[in-house]
């Protein structure tokens, strides 16, 4: 089991109390990748919610040029230490909708879906907490997705004339 310490560590577990700092590092696994892992696929089942422990992920998605073309990745997100990745795990469909990869050596603090989801649904305050805290994740993937589309409309505006 990870100390609560660690975990106060992370922007995400920011408001939690001592006692659901407990619970959460009851769930918790240490997982280590080489830098050029991919660690899931947008469309993949989302078995884990990941805060990043050391190391650098690009999250990206595939961009489809046409017919005979290859998709063309753009990264959308990095994310590095302190901060989280993989909120599908508790927001159904419960699907990834980017990929990951690993930049760098990466150490990462990972907690199982499923058993992250039951223990929400049996401590409803702690379901609460983990909730805000994904849509504080979910709102700050939106804002730079929309800068990355801003910024590709830009570049097409641009071209045409």
């Amino acid at each position: 089991m990870l100390s609560i310490t660690l975990l106060k560590e992370f922007s995400f577990f920011k408001d939690f109390s001592n006692e659901q700092l407990k619970k959460m590092a009851s769930l918790a696994k240490e997982e280590t990748y080489q830098a050029g892992t991919q660690l899931y696929a947008n469309g993949d089942e989302a078995r884990s919610l990941y805060l990043l422990k050391e190391g650098k992920v690009a999250l990206f998605m595939d961009n489809y040029m046409g017919p005979g073309k290859p998709p063309m990745q753009v990264t959308i997100d990095m994310i590095t230490k302190g901060e989280s990745m993989g909120w599908s795990a508790v927001v159904e469909p419960f699907i990834y909708t980017l990929s990951a990869r690993c930049l760098e050596d990466t150490k990462l603090i990972a907690f199982d879906s499923v058993k992250l989801r039951k223990k929400m649904d049996a401590d409803c305050d702690l379901g609460f907490k983990i909730m805000q805290s994904t849509a504080k994740v979910i709102a700050t993937r939106l804002t730079h997705t929309r800068i990355i589309l801003v910024g590709e409309r830009g570049l097409s505006t641009l071209t045409e004339y």
